[in-house]
């Protein structure tokens, strides 16, 4: 099991642990009121957006799989995270799942890099994870999340309410 994120690259990014030096760019990301509109609605303090940084990694120990830091190859530089988690939601369509999760600075959407990533990430689960499948939480409205859902192979098998407003709920079953 690893307790580290493992080092994966595609053609244009490199999944790696995070570091202290992606510090202020993770905090610049999540202060932004676009990377928040669908996740959580509001721009984070700088104090919770490191939290959350710091617990991301701390799922690798625990559960065995996590996010990475999502970085350009070419310079090593953050521009978004995810990957894998299970935060105990209280969404019992997550139960036992691992749940995949996405995140991009702004300057970054559009060009593929969500749908290169969870590739990797995913490719990952597959070879690595006793897992039948991996779920995902969207929100409504989020049409780009969607369409790199769909590319992924998820479809759509639900929602929920547990956490006040409704999500979609998504399911991918393992690459066999």
């Amino acid at each position: 099991m690893p307790t580290i994120a493992p080092v994966i690259e595609t053609d244009r990014l490199r999944l790696r642990p995070g570091r202290l030096t992606d510090k202020d760019t993770h905090i610049a990301m999540w202060a932004d009121a676009r990377v928040t509109r669908f996740i959580g609605g509001e721009p984070r303090a700088p104090d919770v957006s490191w939290g959350k940084f710091l617990s991301s990694a701390g799922l690798w120990p625990v559960m065995g799989f996590g996010y990475w830091v999502f970085a350009d190859r070419a310079s090593d530089a953050l521009i978004g995270m995810g990957g894998l988690s299970y935060f105990g939601r209280g969404i019992p369509e997550l139960e036992g799942l691992p749940e995949a999760g996405w995140a991009f600075d702004a300057d970054h959407w559009g060009a593929g890099y969500a749908t290169e990533a969870m590739r990797a990430a995913l490719g990952w689960a597959d070879a690595n994870l006793d897992a039948a499948e991996v779920r995902c939480i969207i929100d409504p409205g989020n049409d780009a999340s969607e369409r790199v859902a769909a590319k992924l192979g998820f479809h759509r098998i639900g929602d929920s309410d547990a956490l006040g407003p409704v999500v979609a709920i998504y399911s991918r079953p393992k690459a066999s």
